[in-house]
């Protein structure tokens, strides 16, 4: 009676702890520096801000004819985005590996529930929050839709918290394995199709028919969880009780079919060998590829050695690859779907620059804890251009002919070549911005990228990765504006079109010397903060 009494006990404790050391886990990266802390609280308040005009707008939607339609897919979106972020991006709920709790005596179902309510702790689940009561409050009419609406924002919100942890569970592996890794390349290029075309999608639903061209759409999803919680809703509204209750039904089914689903994972994941380990040694020699060839094609020197180190990564790194196959999915897609429709501007080729510039910031994160063997070749400024001059030539291997390509198609599909050369002139330049911004923020704000699990960055680090790459972004913007703005003012002069030609050398150019500049500014801080980076990207 005792054992079992003590057994219970201990089973619910389990949720105050897990919640208790997510909050510590955030708390103590945070208190590692400065920097990061005003980078999380300026994501944080980022995130709120836009919560908060999307709560606002939800609300003016109320009374509108088409206002559930709206809802029901915003609802159905958000939730598709609750599955698939975690896998490729950095997120919110950041700290809820299951993979670090194998080794503890813990039962799969106390776990899933602690798991569970810890999973609500976070921006993610907040903002989430914010759209379902904003949802609610723009369809319920009346007691009975109120008091749904009460039960449906939490459901809902569980709904999609389940099902991120569910498909994160079953796929803790996949990156971190070599037999995972073509799947995962695959599915990081789904994903960037997919986003582009819901994209389309809603350019040409903005074109002609209003809202009421999301009925037919909103009419299936609202019987798809956790939409079927909003549907219920506006069903109640309406005085279809009876519909209303089978929709919420179906929502609560979804919650318990979702945690069934990740407890067994759970109990696969904590009970069985992880298989990408097993016979490692032929892993390794089926997938070993021969230097020579491509030694032979690199410069000689430190510098070579870099570029090779680099390529391999691309080549390698499940992540890393991963990465580099969704850019390159996304910088053709949208240049090349926007012509096939017509609407298409010959200057969204140099999409394809921007999405391979992003390879450039957090260059050390990719190399993970393996960074120190970098940091001890590097004992000078010099070394550590070298270093930096090295990975951006190695990106340009491949960035460059892919830029050019792209602008060339889209050219094209056009049929406007006169404005090959400004466009291609605009690309160079945009990228040589970002490699420059993108070396000096791989030193300034670096990050883990962990081997092991779903997460592309470290506990406490979301914030810190988001401002480094978009406040690196923003700088390659204002750094590329003197080739903007000449390229405005060539395209407003009556006899521009003669001289266009000439930002073609004038974009390379500048490329070339921000490029320069970027990582000559960047390497005594990289010399400087070595201990300092090697900390941050061995974090994961």
């Amino acid at each position: 009676m005792s054992t079992s009494t003590s057994g219970v006990s201990s089973e619910a404790s389990i949720t105050p702890v897990v919640v208790r050391l997510k909050l510590s886990l955030l708390r103590n990266g945070l208190r590692q520096s400065a920097g990061r802390r005003a980078a999380y609280i300026t994501s944080v308040v980022v995130v709120l801000l836009f919560a908060a005009l999307q709560l606002l707008g939800l609300i003016a939607l109320r009374g509108n004819a088409h206002a559930a339609s709206v809802t029901v897919l915003l609802i159905a979106v958000m939730a598709l985005g609750w599955a698939v972020m975690p896998l490729f991006f950095p997120s919110g709920d950041e700290t809820l590996d299951p993979t670090r709790l194998v080794m503890l005596p813990l039962r799969p179902h106390p776990l899933v529930r602690a798991l569970l309510v810890a999973s609500l702790v976070g921006i993610g689940p907040l903002f989430t929050l914010c759209l379902l009561v904003g949802s609610v409050i723009s369809v319920a009419h009346g007691t009975a839709a109120y008091v749904t609406g009460v039960v449906a924002v939490p459901l809902a919100l569980l709904v999609c918290v389940a099902l991120a942890r569910a498909v994160a569970a079953a796929n803790i592996r996949l990156l971190s394995s070599r037999k995972g890794r073509d799947l995962a390349v695959l599915s990081g290029l789904v994903v960037a199709i997919g986003a582009q075309l819901v994209n389309f999608g809603a350019q040409r639903f903005g074109s002609a028919g209003g809202l009421s061209r999301l009925d037919p759409a909103a009419d299936v999803l609202r019987w798809v969880p956790p939409g079927s919680a909003i549907g219920a809703v506006d069903s109640m509204s309406r005085g279809s009780y009876g519909v209303g209750v089978a929709q919420l039904a179906l929502s609560v089914a979804a919650l318990v079919g979702l945690l069934a689903l990740w407890s067994r994972h759970l109990t696969l994941l904590m009970t069985s060998p992880d298989g990408s380990t097993l016979q490692a040694g032929e892993s390794a020699a089926r997938e070993r590829v021969p230097t020579g060839g491509l030694r032979r094609l690199l410069p000689s020197g430190r510098t070579g050695t870099v570029m090779e180190r680099s390529l391999r990564y691309v080549w390698r790194d499940p992540k890393t690859k991963a990465a580099w196959v969704t850019s390159l999915a996304i910088g053709l897609i949208v240049p090349v779907f926007n012509a096939l429709q017509g609407t298409g501007s010959i200057y969204f080729a140099c999409f394809a620059a921007g999405m391979l510039g992003i390879q450039m910031y957090n260059q050390f994160g990719q190399d993970t804890s393996a960074f120190w063997m970098v940091a001890m070749a590097i004992a000078s400024p010099h070394d550590a251009y070298v270093e930096l001059r090295g990975r951006a030539l190695a990106l340009l291997v491949i960035t460059l002919p892919y830029a050019t390509l792209v602008t060339v198609l889209t050219t094209a599909m056009l049929d406007d070549w006169s404005k090959l050369p400004e466009v291609l002139g605009l690309s160079f330049a945009l990228l040589g911005a970002m490699l420059a911004t993108g070396a000096w923020s791989s030193a300034r704000f670096p990050y883990s990228i962990p081997q092991e699990g779903y997460k592309n960055v470290a506990p406490g680090q979301a914030g810190l990765a988001w401002i480094a790459i978009f406040g690196g972004m923003v700088s390659a913007a204002l750094l590329t504006a003197p080739v903007i703005a000449l390229t405005i003012w060539l395209n407003v002069t009556a006899d521009g079109d003669r001289w266009s030609w000439l930002l073609l050398p004038l974009g390379a150019g500048y490329g070339a010397l921000i490029t320069a500049f970027g990582l000559r500014m960047a390497a005594p801080r990289t010399a400087r903060r070595l201990p300092e980076i090697l900390a941050a990207v061995s974090k994961g």
